[in-house]
């Protein structure tokens, strides 16, 4: 039998048994306890082609009943729709922005590629995303530019550049490296469902690739499967290596989406 969204049930999946005021620490924790235990899977956008963003405003409940209940993971608009309901049930304002992610080449996608949200919390704006598989902030980011965040090993800063405020994270070595860039303008959902060639263009890139994606995060990191290669941030140490042997593939797989190897 499907079933409603339900608070109750929310927090028992995260295992939260903590205040439901809404605060910063209930933001914070929730946050992260979310990216710990709902997978990222892009795997659940194949076939969808140029209709990626078709879904954005969800059905609430056919969502919650297979992302939080299902145990399936989900992608951006899944994840972050899913979670700021939970947050407005909990009486956060929250909305909804739109950010462009940094590609392989150092360029960023349409404006409209990325959804995630934010909350309004104590007087200031927090950056909310549990639908992006990273790397990246595993805690809400307060919306500050300039101000440098420490995140178990990673420093997350916002800046500005070309019109956009744009994420940044620098691990343990190396320089800072941009995330996605956003204009902070609330969205509204039927955005994604004006036609546009950009958007369709991209999607198509997308599929061409055919490359899945999931991820899921960890007390001090997040490992990351593209592919055949996995990603691992870990207290701010960043490293990769390749999957290659089927055992080892569905052992990895596994781990990310929470389930015994070998299941569906």
């Amino acid at each position: 039998m499907s079933g409603m969204f339900d608070i109750d049930v929310y927090l028992k999946t995260l295992a939260y048994e903590g205040p439901r005021t809404p605060t910063v620490d209930t933001l914070r924790e929730l946050h992260k306890r979310h990216l710990m235990t709902i997978p990222y899977d892009s795997s659940l956008n194949s076939g969808r082609g140029t209709s990626l963003w078709a879904g954005v405003d969800i059905d609430q409940d056919t969502t919650f009943d297979a992302v939080v209940a299902g145990g399936r993971g989900g992608v951006c608009y899944e994840l972050n729709g899913l979670f700021s309901a939970l947050l407005r049930g909990l009486g956060h304002q929250t909305g909804v922005f739109a950010a462009g992610i940094r590609q392989a080449d150092g360029t960023f996608g349409p404006d409209l590629e990325h959804v995630f949200g934010f909350a309004r919390v104590e007087g200031d704006i927090w950056l909310t995303d549990v639908g992006f598989v990273g790397p990246s902030y595993l805690e809400p980011l307060r919306l500050a530019v300039g101000e440098v965040t420490t995140q178990s090993g990673t420093d997350f800063r916002i800046v500005l550049a070309d019109g956009y405020h744009v994420v940044q994270r620098k691990g343990r070595t190396g320089d800072w490296q941009a995330v996605y860039r956003f204009r902070p303008e609330p969205r509204s959902y039927a955005e994604w469902g004006v036609p546009s060639s950009e958007l369709d263009r991209f999607a198509r890139q997308l599929s061409g690739a055919g490359t899945v994606v999931r991820g899921r995060a960890f007390d001090r990191g997040q490992r990351i499967l593209i592919g055949k290669r996995l990603v691992t941030v870990d207290d701010g140490h960043e490293s990769m290596r390749g999957v290659v042997d089927p055992d080892d593939y569905a052992q990895v797989l596994a781990d990310i989406l929470g389930r015994p190897a070998g299941a569906s």
